[in-house]
């Protein structure tokens, strides 16, 4: 065990031992460190200002990905290599070739967002140098201008692929090297203590396992995009914490399932999405923007219960079930019967979700939706998951989840049972879209009225049959697929 916190911030490297565990990133970049080209805009991982890269270890080498700083706290930066605008530079000691770009292109006025828009597409920059308009607006998804408007950023982004020169970077070059450091940084427990402020950084997931059992009341921190909020926005105490973002990342398939490591996050997930639930991808790339889904994870937005969290009601439908762990034992729960009511989840102190089964279901069809005043990096006003099985024309099985229709996410059963055994037919679906107005009774919210929900509850049924049926008509605009 270690009292030192040990990251890279740029080209030097940082140990710290008076850390409390509401400090965030920004503020030590801008406050202590004075690397003010990362701004404080919003505060809540919304506006993209605060954007700093974030490299961090995998199985298969380094990976460098955009991240909101604002709410990204110190104790999870933890065997990182922290990256600002402050660090980029061309070949020859100039301008990058994405700032040179942006200068070329008229890329920016005020100049209040461009850091973070710049660190934005230098992340898209290094992973994908061949990157189109569908990639580029995707990774700015995370990104608010308020003056340039995005069409000479999107220029001047297709502008610095055309120039290439991701050989000559400094973090490509660099690599290999900041691996070899950073593994030097990692393997043990960190504690943090500064006066009743208390921040653990478990060594592994065993390690957690024993931690929660001697915490079992303490603030438990993955990605940290609702977490984060609870400081910046409610100045709350989340002392004692412990940050759990660079555990339980493994990813496969098997049986016929894909099985999430609860610490996986939402970008690391999209490939498994991709391959085997393809229906659900343009939703997937709705969750947040590009920075949130590179820190929040599949297994907190669950483990926290909200009833408006985006994947409960797609993995509800698709019968997923959670791996709950305290200290060696486990158990396992149907992911529909986790959410008990408002508030309340069938976790015990000290337990923890581990692990995420999510069944491959390509016998059947499967649609996911989002309602939110923005289509990007926003926050859920109704989120829905459908999974039918149809056989000789007639419904099977029907599996339907709503999240902001209640205080929990949770299933249609009427109008599952309007849809169960009947013909897969428009007629089915009017019927069901008036079931499920007795499945739920909403609250208004500025987010939405109950009037509105109830309204966009019924519609998402008729919608769902028009996708799936060859009528010509348009009825989705997959902007986040490219289709």
């Amino acid at each position: 065990m270690t009292s030192e916190l040990r990251f890279l911030l740029n080209d030097r490297e940082i140990c710290l031992t008076d850390v409390g565990a509401s400090d965030t990133l920004l503020d030590f970049l801008r406050i202590e460190r004075r690397l003010i080209g990362t701004k404080e805009g919003c505060a809540e991982g919304d506006c993209g200002a605060c954007t700093v890269m974030l490299g961090k270890l995998t199985e298969t080498g380094m990976v460098y990905e955009p991240i909101n700083a604002c709410i990204r706290f110190m104790a999870s930066c933890n065997a990182c290599h922290i990256v600002t605008i402050e660090h980029l530079e061309g070949p020859d000691g100039g301008l990058h070739p994405l700032q040179a770009a942006m200068v070329e292109h008229h890329g920016s006025q005020c100049g209040f967002c461009t850091p973070g828009i710049v660190m934005a597409l230098y992340g898209l920059w290094m992973s994908n140098p061949d990157a189109g308009v569908t990639e580029i607006e995707n990774a700015l998804q995370g990104n608010l201008c308020r003056c340039t408007g995005y069409e000479p950023i999107v220029n001047a982004a297709l502008a610095a692929g055309r120039a290439g020169g991701q050989a000559q970077d400094a973090l490509t070059r660099e690599r290999g090297a900041v691996a070899v450091r950073l593994r030097a940084m990692s393997g043990q427990r960190v504690e943090l203590v500064r006066g009743s402020d208390v921040s653990i950084i478990p060594a592994d997931t065993d390690d957690l396992a024993a931690v929660l059992e001697d915490h079992p009341k303490a603030t438990i921190v993955a990605g940290a995009t609702d977490v984060g909020l609870w400081v910046t926005k409610f100045l709350r105490n989340i002392s004692p914490a412990v940050f759990i973002g660079h555990l339980m990342k493994d990813m496969k398939v098997e049986g016929g399932e894909i099985r999430l490591g609860a610490g996986v996050t939402y970008s690391e997930a999209e490939p498994l999405i991709a391959e085997h639930i393809p229906a659900a991808l343009d939703y997937w790339r709705c969750i947040g923007g590009w920075q949130v889904r590179n820190m929040g994870t599949v297994g907190a937005n669950i483990a926290n219960g909200s009833p408006i969290g985006d994947t409960p009601p797609l993995l509800i439908a698709l019968g997923a079930r959670i791996v709950l762990r305290k200290g060696a034992a486990r158990r396992e729960v149907e992911l529909q019967d986790y959410f008990i009511e408002y508030g309340k989840q069938d976790r015990k102190p000290g337990e923890f979700v581990e692990e995420v089964i999510i069944p491959i279901r390509s016998d059947a069809l499967v649609a996911a939706y989002k309602i939110s005043k923005r289509r990007h990096s926003d926050i859920t006003a109704v989120a829905a998951g459908f999974c039918l099985t149809v056989e000789n024309g007639i419904i099977t099985d029907a599996r339907v989840a709503f999240g902001g229709m209640a205080g929990i996410p949770k299933r249609a059963d009427r109008a599952e049972a309007a849809l169960q055994g009947q013909p897969f037919a428009a007629a089915s679906f009017d019927a069901a879209a008036k079931a499920v107005g007795e499945d739920f009774q909403p609250l208004s919210d500025w987010r939405a009225s109950a009037e509105y929900r109830s309204a966009v509850t019924a519609n998402l049924f008729r919608r769902f049959w028009l996708e799936q049926t060859e009528t010509g008509l348009p009825v989705r605009l997959n902007y986040a697929v490219g289709a």
